[in-house]
């Protein structure tokens, strides 16, 4: 008989295909059920349509108010403004159930504790979710700018489309190292619902998704600080309706240089030390 192959001794190979098979499952699981990429198709607009008929109103009939808007924003399309802080945060939000939740899910399903047994990597198990999950936020995202275009006349790309791009690929190891933190949270508490509401509901205040920055207060604009959706929106912004240039936005792109090298690595952190305390306690079985 062969010999018992331990955590150690696991190879890449067997860590890529238990990445792979678990993406395989996400992905069998959309094919099955079709009506959930509906929602990706109908929640960027319908949940955008609540900011831009406040903002028109707030406009003025004839866009009296928009000057003083443009002061603060630094644009006047504030139809524009209004659907990239909500679309940013729809990804946060989304992406904070669905791969937080991952486990949960795994453990109502009864499958959770077998699949902990396999002697790979347990982030492995997670990172599979992950690739499926950054896929259909492409397919959001995507869909979302196809619809702007559409409905309200937004063009996204009008400003600079190669430093949207760029701030874009740094923003995402951000959402997803949140994403790993609440799964963290998930194995310890054995759920993350309140955590959830609070931390998407600490985004939507402090992040500016249908405001300026400008107007917080002096101490909600240092708590927003250290939020990276913060930078990431006011840097779609500025890249997707302003001429503005790689130097001017050097500052936005090193602090989230910064959230893209932390986030995950506290995230990953925080798995691992879940981790050993649900092996070390026996919870992971625990309803």
């Amino acid at each position: 008989m062969g010999e018992v192959q331990t955590l150690g001794q696991v190879s890449l190979w067997s860590t890529i295909r238990a990445f792979l098979a678990v993406a395989n499952m996400e992905r069998m699981r959309l094919v099955r059920y079709r009506n959930w990429v509906a929602g990706y198709v109908i929640w960027p607009v319908l949940f955008s349509f609540g900011y831009i008929f406040v903002a028109k109103a707030l406009s003025g009939p004839d866009g009296a108010a928009l000057d003083a808007f443009a002061a603060f924003a630094g644009t006047t399309d504030y139809v524009g403004y209004m659907v990239i802080g909500s679309t940013l945060w729809m990804w946060m939000n989304i992406t904070l159930w669905d791969v937080g939740f991952f486990l949960r899910q795994e453990q109502l399903r009864g499958t959770l504790e077998s699949n902990w047994l396999c002697p790979v990597p347990r982030i492995a198990i997670v990172a599979g979710v992950i690739l499926i999950k950054a896929v259909m936020a492409l397919f959001l995202l995507t869909v979302s700018a196809v619809e702007y275009r559409v409905f309200f006349g937004v063009r996204l790309f009008q400003g600079n489309p190669l430093l949207l791009l760029l701030i874009m690929v740094l923003t995402v190891p951000s959402v997803y190292g949140l994403g790993i933190a609440f799964a963290s949270l998930v194995i310890q508490f054995k759920e993350a619902n309140a955590m959830v509401f609070l931390v998407r509901g600490i985004f939507m205040i402090f992040c500016g998704i249908s405001y300026p920055m400008a107007v917080l207060p002096g101490w909600m604009q240092r708590v927003a600080a250290f939020l990276p959706l913060t930078y990431a929106i006011e840097g779609v912004r500025r890249a997707a309706l302003t001429q503005v240039t790689f130097v001017d936005m050097l500052p936005t792109l090193c602090v989230l240089a910064i959230f893209a090298v932390l986030l995950p690595t506290l995230g990953y952190g925080s798995f691992q030390l879940a981790e050993r305390h649900a092996r070390r306690t026996g919870s992971l079985g625990h309803y």
